[in-house]
């Protein structure tokens, strides 16, 4: 049986990702989901750890990793869902180094479009937390969707422009009102 992924389980798979990366090179992994959720501690834990890398051989040895850990571990990024957003490679927030492995937060505006777009209640719980935190500002959120190109949704047959923007536009008018800073 599989145990829920806790911010220490999290913090054991990242030390034996980073013991078992190739010795040459180093490595960006990215945390994406439950998994920032979880290290940002917005929740206790999630059920799998949905991580993505720039060069799949860092998670060489994952199989075994996994196993002995007793953790689920998926290969996810947000596009894999939705289109990209413009500059999200600038976005994705650092963790920490471990050993040749750098670990990030997955682009939280990416993350956000994603939890929106699925709908599901505890990514909606999720999105607010996003935005609450201050890891996105909702004006410039929607500023990014709507820069998204119209070829970019020819990727995503069941997405339409329009049902993403009217996902994005529902979301953030349920959010309350942004209070001025000082």
């Amino acid at each position: 049986m599989r145990r829920e992924l806790t911010v220490e389980a999290l913090r054991e798979l990242m030390s034996k990702l980073a013991r078992t990366a190739p010795r040459r090179g180093s490595f960006q992994v990215y945390v994406v989901g439950g998994g920032t959720a979880v290290l940002a501690g917005w929740r206790s834990a999630t059920i799998d750890a949905d991580l993505c890398a720039d060069h799949d051989e860092v998670f060489r040895d994952i199989q075994a990793i996994k196993e002995r850990l007793r953790l689920n571990v998926e290969f996810a990024r947000p596009e894999d869902f939705v289109p990209a957003l413009p500059g999200s490679a600038e976005r994705h927030r650092f963790i920490e180094r471990v050993g040749s492995v750098d670990f990030y937060h997955y682009d939280p505006y990416a993350q956000l479009l994603s939890k929106v777009v699925r709908g599901f209640r505890k990514d909606l719980l999720d999105a607010e937390r996003l935005v609450g935190s201050g890891w996105v500002d909702p004006r410039r959120f929607r500023e990014l969707v709507e820069a998204i190109p119209d070829s970019a949704y020819a990727h995503y047959p069941n997405l339409s422009r329009q049902s993403v923007l009217d996902a994005v536009g529902d979301f953030l008018a349920g959010l309350p009102p942004i209070r001025p800073k000082g």
